[in-house]
């Protein structure tokens, strides 16, 4: 793990044609997979889950590349529902490191992966050695250039939310960002969309025209909501094949929703209706779960890993619905190169935190207390808001005072970057071993 977070010591940008070579080389491996290709800004990893849970209650196997991790590398690898051996992770690396061309990196010249190519040359080995009935790729950035959209052939294309994220690499507006998710598009295999304006819809129906391949749009007029309680939503899904699907999610994220819809959607294109029945569908969205989305980590403390402005605005209205009678107490972290300003003022113009603390992150991109503060300083005497706020040197700290001074009918809710979330899962899981071990 040393040696691949220090990666970019040994590489700079690749090229598409470079990745290709590179998986040509490993003996293409994703030559007999049958794959499931998701890109978007919000909503990739859950869709992702929504699609192994159904596809595996209906009795299929699957592989699954997501990405990032929050604790474990090994998280970014799923066969059959679990996380892959260390040693196998192992034996993985060690194939591709072994066929590195050192002479002439040692040059200036030769092919080093960077760090996400490493990852998925990494999982490519790793479900072609434990075949499955469907591996799902996750993108890591864009889609067109994503080192994941290497492979050679499809099953299908699901894009999820297209936002303003990323803006300094893949374009200033939503229809230039869809340019760039629209490149997983590939002849061949549909592709399921989901429709948040006209802009980003003509984009992705005019690339799977080019390529002769059928679009499928999916939005919020395909679903109504039903009914929330017991920190579960109900909800009603119209579809093609199977007419009216009541489904129920075990979260309090209402923009699930929408990503469940998608997924079904796309379950929907893939089988047409001649496998998968309509109740192995919501048996599967049911059991399903993505760590990390509205995650309840301890009782009535909740992560949400809402890491740029479309996430904070779906984690608002979330919270905004929640039925929570109580005060409201919230952690933020940020890194450095998201919209962090208009994150902080989404979430302090909501009103709904009576508290809000700030903690930088352990990664190089963290955002740093005095930036925080000029801001937090910033919007609350711009917006004339009123509210407490406190920075503290790091997550555990700031994490560990919440919970420690928590008053009865106090919920505490952990927003921001993904990293954060790791970090406080680090700590959940440390003091659940420490009750653990005393018990």
């Amino acid at each position: 793990m040393e040696y691949l977070f220090g990666i970019p010591r040994f590489t700079g940008k690749n090229s598409m044609e470079d990745t290709r070579a590179f998986l040509h080389r490993l003996g293409d491996p994703d030559r007999n997979m049958k794959i499931i290709h998701v890109a978007g800004t919000n909503g990739k990893g859950s869709v992702c889950a929504y699609l192994r849970s159904i596809l595996e209650t209906a009795g299929f196997t699957v592989s699954v590349f997501t990405s990032p991790h929050l604790v474990d590398v090994r998280e970014r690898f799923l066969i059959r529902g679990e996380m892959v051996e260390k040693e196998e992770f192992l034996k993985a690396f060690l194939r591709i490191y072994e066929m590195l061309e050192w002479n002439e990196l040692e040059e200036g010249r030769g092919y080093h992966p960077s760090f996400f190519e490493y990852m998925f040359f990494i999982g490519m080995v790793l479900f072609s050695g434990t075949p499955a009935d469907y591996c799902i790729l996750e993108t890591g950035l864009g889609g067109r250039l994503d080192a994941t959209n290497a492979v050679s052939r499809k099953e299908l294309s699901v894009i999820t939310r297209i936002g303003l994220d990323h803006m300094e690499y893949l374009g200033n507006t939503l229809a230039e960002i869809a340019e760039e998710k629209a490149g997983i598009i590939h002849s061949g295999a549909p592709v399921v969309f989901w429709d948040t304006e006209e802009s980003v819809r003509d984009v992705f129906c005019k690339r799977a025209r080019e390529l002769g391949v059928s679009a499928y749009a999916v939005s919020k007029k395909d679903y109504s909501f039903l009914d929330f309680q017991n920190k579960s939503i109900d909800f009603c899904l119209h579809t093609r094949y199977y007419d009216y699907i009541r489904l129920t999610l075990h979260t309090q994220a209402r923009y699930q929703m929408e990503n469940a819809s998608l997924a079904v959607k796309a379950i929907e294109i893939l089988d047409g209706g001649a496998h998968i029945s309509k109740e192995q569908i919501a048996r599967g969205v049911e059991k399903s779960f993505w760590q990390g989305r509205m995650e309840e980590v301890l009782p009535e403390v909740y992560v949400d890993g809402a890491h740029n402005g479309d996430g904070i605005r779906a984690f608002v209205e979330t919270v905004s619905g929640d039925g929570w009678q109580g005060k409201r107490s919230l952690l933020f972290g940020v890194v450095k190169d998201k919209d962090y300003a208009c994150m902080l003022d989404q979430l302090l113009v909501s009103g709904l935190f009576e508290r809000v603390v700030f903690a930088p992150l352990r990664t190089g991109r963290r955002l740093d207390v005095a930036t925080i503060q000029d801001t937090m300083k910033n919007i609350t005497e711009t917006r004339h808001i009123r509210i407490p706020y406190e920075c503290f040197a790091n997550v555990e700290e700031a994490f560990r005072t919440l919970t420690n001074h928590r008053k009865p009918d106090e919920r505490i809710y952990v927003a921001g970057s993904l990293y954060l979330v790791g970090e406080v899962k680090e700590v959940v899981d440390t003091l659940r071993s420490v009750e653990k071990n005393h018990d």
